[in-house]
C-alpha cells in the first residue's frame, strides 16, 4: 500500500473571488499544491479575470509544508483586498 502523501498528486486547492459589479471588478485567483513527476512540490498561482485565461505562476519548495504556509499567507493578503473564498 502506497503511503498518504503519493495517493493524489494534489494536496490543497484553494479558489477565491473578487466580484463588485459597481466597479466593474470580476477577478479570480486559485492557489493549488501538487507534485510533479519527479516528485517537487509546487505552488501553481492562477489569477485573472473571470471569463479569461489569465496568468500562472508556479514556485518550487522542498517541503509540503513550506508550499502550505506560502498557500495561506497568499490566501490571508488575498482576502484582506477582498477576495472571498469559493
Amino acid at each position: 500500500m502506497m503511503p498518504d502523501e503519493f495517493r493524489s498528486p494534489i494536496k490543497h486547492h484553494l479558489v477565491l473571488h473578487r466580484i463588485d459589479p459597481e466597479q466593474g471588478i470580476r477577478r479570480f485567483y486559485s492557489l493549488m499544491i501538487e507534485r510533479d513527476l519527479f516528485g517537487v512540490v509546487r505552488l501553481v498561482c492562477h489569477w485573472g479575470r473571470v471569463g479569461t485565461r489569465g496568468q500562472e505562476a508556479v514556485t518550487e519548495f522542498t517541503t509540503e509544508q513550506e508550499a502550505a504556509e506560502a498557500l495561506e499567507a497568499l490566501a490571508r493578503l488575498k482576502r484582506r483586498r477582498g477576495f472571498l473564498d469559493l
